[in-house]
């Protein structure tokens, strides 16, 4: 199986459950991306000393276009409409999760940049 057609499988919720799987994974995967950008930020700041802040930031953004992108999918391959069981506010609300995450990774990203060059 292809990459492509897991996740169609994963959006659409085909063998592992009902059509709320895809909207569950795309929110799960928005929110892991804003805690990574969570983090990131935190490690810029120097609040926590663990990790590179680079890497997480980029790991952030990755994840978070992931996530979007889950959702976007969900969104387009879902039939009925909210309230019909198929995960369709659970995918509108995993939009901004993941766009949060983007933005978290890049503001994580351009200020790691900054501290390298004044540092």
């Amino acid at each position: 199986m292809s990459t492509a057609q897991a996740l169609m499988v994963a959006v659409e919720g085909g063998v592992i459950g009902d059509g709320r799987t895809g909207a569950n994974l795309a929110l799960g995967v928005g929110l892991l991306g804003v805690a990574i950008g969570w983090l990131a930020l935190a490690r810029v700041a120097s609040r926590i000393n663990t990790g590179n802040a680079r890497a997480g930031a980029m790991s952030a953004m990755t994840v978070g276009l992931v996530g979007t992108f889950l959702a976007v999918l969900h969104l387009a391959t879902s039939s009925g409409g909210p309230g019909t069981g198929n995960g369709l506010v659970g995918a509108i609300v995993a939009i901004p999760l993941g766009l949060l995450a983007m933005f978290l990774g890049r503001r994580a990203l351009t200020r790691s940049r900054r501290t390298v060059a004044t540092g």
